[in-house]
C-alpha cells in the first residue's frame, strides 16, 4: 500500500471541488429560475422510483423547496471548503436524495455527480486541510473519470452507432439553419464522420491524457470535444464536468505551478487504512460491472433498456413512445381506458412512454389505486408504440400482458417485445398502428 500512500499536491483536487460545487450551485439557481423545482418535483401527482430506493421520502412542497435551498447552500460551502468533514456528506446525501426522487429525470451526469461526491467525501479536502493527500485520492477520481469514458465509447461500438450514424444522422440535421456550418452538418458523411470520431475520442481519453506526451494536446481536444456537444445537444452540464474531470490527469500541482505558488512542502507518507484498498477493489468491481450487465440480460439495450442506466450510455437511442393503458374490473367485468396524463406531467409522460420498466411501475400504481376506489382487483393492460431512431413504431410490450403482476427489477421487465427488424421512417402517433 505504499503508492496509495505516497503524498502528492492536491491542487488538482481543490480545482474539482470548487468547480464541481458551483455547477451544482449553478444547477440549483436555474431549476428555480426556470420553475423546475415546482414543475419537475412539486407539481406530479406520481414520482418514478428507482428499483430498491422506493423508501426514499419525497418532499412535497415547502419541504422540497428548502430541499433545494439547502442543496444550493451546501453546494457554496462545499465550492469554499468550509466546514468540509460534515458539508460534502451531507450534500452527497442531499444531491442524491434529489437524484432518487424520479426515474424520470435520470441523467448520467446527475449519477456522475453523486459518485464523485462520494469519493470527494473521503478525501480531505476541506479549505484548512494538507496540502498534500494519499496517491489513491488523485487515483481514484482518475479512474472514475476515465472509466466514464471508456464506457461511454464502449457502448458506442453498436451497428446503430457505427454502421448507420444512429441517432446523429437524425440530430445534427436539425442544425442546417446555423450560419456557416449549418448545410455540413445536414451532410449524411458528417453525422458518419461524428459517430466514428466519438467513439474513437471516447476510448482514447483515458489512455490519452494519461500519456504525458499526448496529455496537453488531448486535453485541448477534450475542451474542443465538449464544448461542440454542448453547442449542438441539451446534454446540460456534462461537458464542464468532464472537463473539470480531464484537468485531474495533468500533475496534481499544476494549479499552484500556474499561479506560481510554491510547491507543497514534502511530507512522509501517512499510514492508509488497510479499509481504503478493500473499499476501492468494491467500489471499482461495482463501477466495472454496471455498464456492462447488459451483456447478460436478455434483449437489444437500446430497445428494452434493461441495463442501460448506470452504465454511461450517453447520447445513443432517440425514442418517442405513446402509451395506452386498458383496465378491466375482474369482478365487475368493466373495461375502460385510462390516459397516462391522469397521473403525469407532460415531462414525465415524455420520459417513460419508452422505457418499459417506468410504464410498469405506473400500470402498478394505476391498478392500486383504482383498486382503492372501487373496492376490486383490477387488471392493467398497455399498448405502448415506440418508434426508435424514427423507424416505424412498434409494439414494446406484450398488450396481452396484464401489467399490474409484471416485475419491474434490475433483470428488466419479461414482457418486453423483440425489437423490431429495420422498416419504414416513423408515422404519425396520431394515426392507428
Amino acid at each position: 500500500m505504499g503508492r496509495l500512500a505516497e503524498p502528492v499536491d492536491r491542487g488538482s483536487l481543490a480545482v474539482l471541488r470548487v468547480g464541481l460545487g458551483l455547477v451544482i450551485l449553478a444547477g440549483v439557481v436555474r431549476a428555480f429560475a426556470y420553475g423546475w423545482v415546482e414543475r419537475l418535483y412539486v407539481a406530479p401527482r406520481y414520482h418514478f422510483r428507482f428499483w430498491g430506493f422506493e423508501w426514499v421520502p419525497v418532499p412535497e412542497g415547502d419541504a422540497m423547496r428548502a430541499l433545494f435551498v439547502a442543496l444550493g447552500v451546501l453546494a457554496l460551502l462545499y465550492a469554499l471548503g468550509w466546514g468540509y468533514r460534515v458539508v460534502s456528506w451531507l450534500l452527497f446525501l442531499a444531491f442524491t436524495w434529489v437524484e432518487l426522487l424520479d426515474v424520470a429525470y435520470y441523467l448520467n451526469h446527475y449519477y456522475l455527480v453523486s459518485l464523485v461526491l462520494l469519493l470527494t467525501a473521503l478525501m480531505p479536502l476541506g479549505a484548512r486541510g494538507p496540502r498534500e493527500v494519499p496517491r489513491w485520492n488523485l487515483w481514484a477520481l482518475r479512474a472514475q473519470f476515465g472509466l466514464v469514458y471508456f464506457f461511454a465509447g464502449v457502448a458506442k461500438l453498436n451497428p446503430d452507432w457505427l454502421q448507420d450514424a444512429l441517432p446523429l444522422s437524425l440530430w445534427l440535421p436539425v442544425h442546417r439553419e446555423v450560419p456557416v456550418v449549418g448545410p455540413w452538418l445536414a451532410q449524411p458523411a458528417t453525422a458518419y464522420l461524428f459517430s466514428w470520431a466519438g467513439a474513437l475520442f471516447d476510448l482514447a481519453a483515458p489512455f490519452l491524457l494519461s500519456w504525458r506526451r499526448t496529455r496537453a494536446p488531448y486535453f485541448v481536444v477534450v475542451v474542443g470535444f465538449h464544448v461542440v456537444t454542448w453547442a449542438l445537444f441539451n446534454i446540460g452540464v456534462f461537458p464542464w464536468v468532464m472537463i473539470l474531470g480531464a484537468t485531474l490527469f495533468f500533475p496534481p500541482a499544476w494549479p499552484r505551478l500556474a499561479a506560481r505558488r510554491s510547491p507543497a512542502p514534502e511530507a512522509s507518507p501517512r499510514p492508509v487504512s488497510p479499509v481504503v484498498p478493500v473499499f476501492l477493489a468494491l467500489y471499482f468491481t461495482v463501477q466495472v460491472i454496471l455498464p456492462l450487465r447488459h451483456l447478460a440480460l436478455p434483449g437489444d439495450v437500446r430497445w428494452g433498456e434493461a441495463g442501460f442506466r448506470f452504465a454511461w450510455h450517453v447520447m445513443l437511442v432517440e425514442k418517442a413512445g405513446l402509451v395506452r393503458y386498458q383496465l378491466h374490473g375482474v369482478e365487475s367485468g368493466r373495461r375502460w381506458e385510462v390516459a397516462p396524463s391522469e397521473y403525469l406531467t407532460p415531462l414525465q409522460e415524455k420520459a417513460f412512454a419508452t422505457q418499459p420498466d417506468m410504464v410498469v411501475a405506473l400500470a402498478h400504481h394505476i391498478a392500486a389505486d383504482k383498486a382503492r376506489v372501487l373496492g376490486e382487483r383490477v387488471e392493467v393492460r398497455a399498448e405502448a408504440w415506440v418508434s426508435l431512431f424514427g423507424a416505424r413504431r412498434a409494439l414494446l410490450l406484450d398488450p396481452a400482458a396484464d401489467l399490474s403482476r409484471v416485475s419491474h427489477g434490475p433483470m428488466g421487465v419479461p414482457v418486453v417485445l423483440p425489437r423490431p427488424l429495420a422498416g419504414e421512417r416513423a408515422v404519425t402517433f396520431g394515426h392507428a398502428p
